[in-house]
């Protein structure tokens, strides 16, 4: 998809309008990161492609990645938020081939992440959900968990 910049995406054929009235009812999530010293600047543009192409995935109700707007001191240049309706669009956005792949360009250049996660939902138990996803995954795709853990400063939230 050919978004400019700071573009929020979202599935094909939706108004803007309808997709924040009814925003991701189960996950949302904010990754903050930076670049590994020494990216390109071709890499960048890259990663920020794949992460737009992430966006787009049919079990994405929104997404977004641009600038970070926060204190500079922390060290994050970047950030990217995404939002899912439900558990069941969840496991499919963190299956998707389209993220999967993504993965592997974005994650070898990142030098910095920083992830949290938040919902509207208040099931006391979702974060545990969602982490026993995580787990699966990483069971599934091994070399996808090593490439997580490639990253050297990475902090994501996990919840209670």
């Amino acid at each position: 998809m050919g978004a400019e910049p700071g573009t929020c995406l979202h599935r094909a054929g939706e108004q803007r309008e309808e997709v924040f009235g009814r925003l991701a009812r189960v996950v949302r999530a904010r990754p903050r990161f930076s670049f590994r010293e020494g990216t390109t600047e071709e890499e960048k543009a890259d990663v920020l492609a794949a992460m737009r192409r992430t966006a787009t995935v049919d079990s994405a109700s929104f997404g977004t990645v641009g600038q970070d707007l926060g204190d500079p001191s922390e060290g994050f240049t970047h950030a990217y938020a995404a939002g899912v309706e439900d558990l069941a669009a969840l496991e499919r956005y963190m299956h998707d081939p389209v993220h999967l792949e993504g993965d592997f360009t974005i994650v070898p250049r990142l030098a910095k992440l920083s992830a949290v996660r938040f919902s509207d939902d208040l099931d006391p138990g979702l974060s545990g959900k969602i982490m026993a996803m995580h787990s699966a995954k990483v069971a599934k795709y091994p070399e996808w968990g090593q490439l997580l853990d490639s990253i050297p400063q990475a902090r994501i939230t996990t919840g209670p």
